[in-house]
């Protein structure tokens, strides 16, 4: 009973009230100073917007982004878009417009220098009906279309090209013509003498 009454008397006392008031001071102080020191190290309410790296060249990205205390990493190309010039940024993360910190890493994509080189598939001995969907699939156009004397109507006799006949599993640049040379279905005739 009588610790209760000396416990009860303490807590009003004088002396511990004071000390009570102190110490909520001295946390708020040391709150208020963590606060600030978080404030001016982590660039609180410090936003810097994000310009656009569209078509610019690494260059050109790294004079951009350094004015602006951001930083770039490039990552893998992309698949060759000829709206933009070669070796030039085709994408970016974050967007232009975004509102990021100080000393922010931009990641970069840039566009290849060309199409990448595909493998002509053997569509020879095959029909134009077969042949021409799986050229145009892989991203190859159709070019001229000839006919020479051979029993197979439409069938692909060769590939040629610019001129030159193409040999299945031979690389060509995506976006390259091919032209067919197909059968016309007529018997040759050879005039055989007696």
């Amino acid at each position: 009973m009588n610790f209760f009454r000396d416990l009860f008397k303490f807590l009003y006392s004088k002396i511990f009230l004071i000390q009570l008031v102190l110490a909520v001071a001295m946390l708020a102080i040391l709150s208020y100073v963590a606060l600030q020191w978080l404030e001016s190290t982590t660039n609180h309410n410090q936003r810097i917007v994000v310009p656009s790296l569209s078509k610019k060249t690494l260059d050109e990205v790294a004079q951009t982004l350094e004015a602006k205390d951001l930083r770039y990493e490039v990552q893998d190309s992309a698949n060759f878009n000829p709206d933009y010039p070669r070796f030039s940024v085709i994408e970016q993360n974050p967007t232009a417009g975004s509102e990021v910190k100080e000393n922010r890493k931009i990641y970069v994509t840039l566009n290849p220098s060309g199409y990448r080189k595909i493998e002509v598939p053997n569509v020879v001995q095959r029909t134009r009906r077969q042949a021409e969907p799986k050229l145009k699939a892989l991203g190859f156009e159709i070019g001229d279309v000839t006919y020479k004397p051979n029993i197979a109507k439409d069938m692909v006799l060769e590939l040629r090209h610019k001129g030159k006949r193409l040999k299945p599993g031979t690389k060509l640049m995506k976006t390259s013509t091919i032209d067919l040379v197909l059968g016309d279905g007529q018997e040759s005739t050879l005039n055989l003498s007696n």
